[in-house]
């Protein structure tokens, strides 16, 4: 397989891979390596999962190993957002030998990290294959790290949503309690311009004002089961709805068999455990 590129809108390779490295070299640089490991030797090897997984992260990966060899070669066994089997190699590497230590734990946290988010989100996804319904994330990312963590929920089969403050309204309980209710809060929105006005439910009886003022999204914030599908039914699909609150692979796929467009989940970049990655030697 050939090397892959690596074009994330709003997402600085060059400059993380910079930052990651400056972080683990420090002052003093790679002691370890410079003392035991000539200047000239080589390194070959493989990395490798030790879990079955959904793959995201291997061009970054890749981007760390190039920048302290740029002669590297790189040969990608896999791509991002596929799944494989325990045991599987994902990228075969020849370069100096130094560079490629140095780099390796950089490279591994980032593949190890975005692979587990990937790995978890297709669990959720296969949940409520069928439904209709669609996974989203949320903002709950790691500072620094949410456009690549949001490109691994994408890799795993999830729909992003909002990126930031920026790009939708979104009116939680707090805006309603500082501006009074459902109604004067999506008005406010509405008249500053806004198309897209996300609005949290946590009662049914803030549907309709919602709705009347000019929500254009609903999200059902910690409703059970029997309540979403009543909400659903009130709403009528006059504009989607998004369950939210608690959701975890025993419950999504009872919540999906409500009728609601969307399921936002936390968790996924939240709480998803990375998975078990290795770089091996592999002698000549």
């Amino acid at each position: 397989m050939t090397q892959m590129a690596f074009d994330l809108p709003g997402f600085d390779l060059d400059g993380f891979v910079r930052a990651t490295l400056a972080e683990d070299l420090g002052a003093g640089g790679d002691i370890t390596s410079a003392a035991v490991i000539p200047a000239d030797a080589r390194f070959a090897g493989v990395m490798d999962s030790r879990d079955a997984i959904v793959v995201a992260g291997l061009p970054i990966a890749a981007a760390f190993f190039r920048a302290l060899d740029p002669d590297v070669v790189i040969e990608l066994l896999t791509s991002d957002g596929q799944r494989v089997a325990v045991g599987s190699d994902l990228m075969r590497l020849s370069g100096m030998a130094r560079g490629m230590l140095t780099a390796e734990r950089s490279a591994l946290n980032t593949v190890q990290h975005l692979s587990g988010i990937a790995t978890l989100t297709r669990a959720y996804v296969d949940r409520i294959a069928g439904t209709g319904a669609i996974l989203l994330d949320t903002r709950k990312t790691i500072p620094g790290l949410r456009s690549l963590e949001k490109y691994a929920t994408r890799m795993g089969g999830a729909t992003n949503h909002r990126m930031g403050l920026w790009d939708a309204a979104m009116i939680k309980d707090n805006h309603v309690a500082v501006a009074g209710s459902v109604g004067t809060a999506v008005e406010r929105a509405k008249a500053a311009g806004i198309a897209r006005i996300i609005v949290e439910v946590d009662r049914v009886d803030q549907i309709e004002p919602a709705l009347a003022a000019g929500a254009t999204h609903l999200l059902l914030d910690n409703m059970d089961p029997p309540t979403l599908r009543g909400a659903v039914t009130l709403v009528g699909g006059r504009v989607p709805t998004e369950a939210s609150g608690g959701v975890t692979l025993e419950t999504i796929r009872a919540i999906a068999e409500t009728g609601v467009t969307y399921i936002s989940v936390g968790r996924l970049t939240q709480s998803a455990p990375a998975a078990d990655i290795g770089l091996d030697f592999q002698p000549r």
